[in-house]
């Protein structure tokens, strides 16, 4: 029997895969509300024009109590398959996101940060290295950390997320 080629199990993969998710978006931000979260109402478009669902969507506080307390209402919820987060990524003190969601993470994906910071580099150049985006798995729910630009949010989704999510749910048994 001829071994698989990569391109037939990955084709495998995307047949079996989820289409439609049940997403949550949040947005860390002192400054930000829902009326002008130019980048929470991005990735809800993105997500809602590729046949997602936006569960639930609000901005909250930086602050590491309110974060940890707001995912984890999250992965209870039974109509939420996964948690996209943005802001908070950056290197400034108030920039609470990945220390906090590291330490909630069952398993964590390095490569997401990676292929973001490869995909970011021809336009940021060498400030793609300053990208702290993440993204793993906790309770069984997926977990995307992006930082808080528009264009970030962009590049992210449409490059990284939109094309796995369904294989990520499906491999979560969602």
């Amino acid at each position: 029997m001829p071994e698989p080629k990569l391109k037939d199990t990955i084709a495998e993969h995307q047949k079996k895969a989820r289409g439609r998710a049940s997403v949550a978006v949040i947005t860390l931000s002192s400054s930000r509300s829902v009326d002008n979260d130019q980048s929470g109402e991005l990735i809800e478009s993105l997500l809602q024009e590729n046949g997602h669902d936006v569960a639930v969507r609000k901005v909250i506080a930086d602050s590491r109590n309110v974060l940890r307390a707001t995912v984890r209402e999250l992965v209870r919820q039974k109509n939420v398959q996964a948690i996209i987060t943005t802001g908070g990524t950056g290197l400034s003190p108030t920039d609470i996101t990945i220390e906090t969601v590291r330490g909630m993470l069952e398993k964590e994906l390095p490569g997401f940060n990676s292929l973001f910071m490869l995909l970011s580099y021809p336009e940021a150049k060498s400030a793609s290295m300053l990208s702290r985006a993440t993204a793993g798995t906790i309770k069984g729910k997926a977990i995307f950390c992006l930082p808080g630009s528009p264009r970030a949010c962009k590049l992210a989704i449409e490059s990284l997320i939109l094309p796995e999510l369904g294989h990520i749910l499906m491999l979560l048994g969602d």
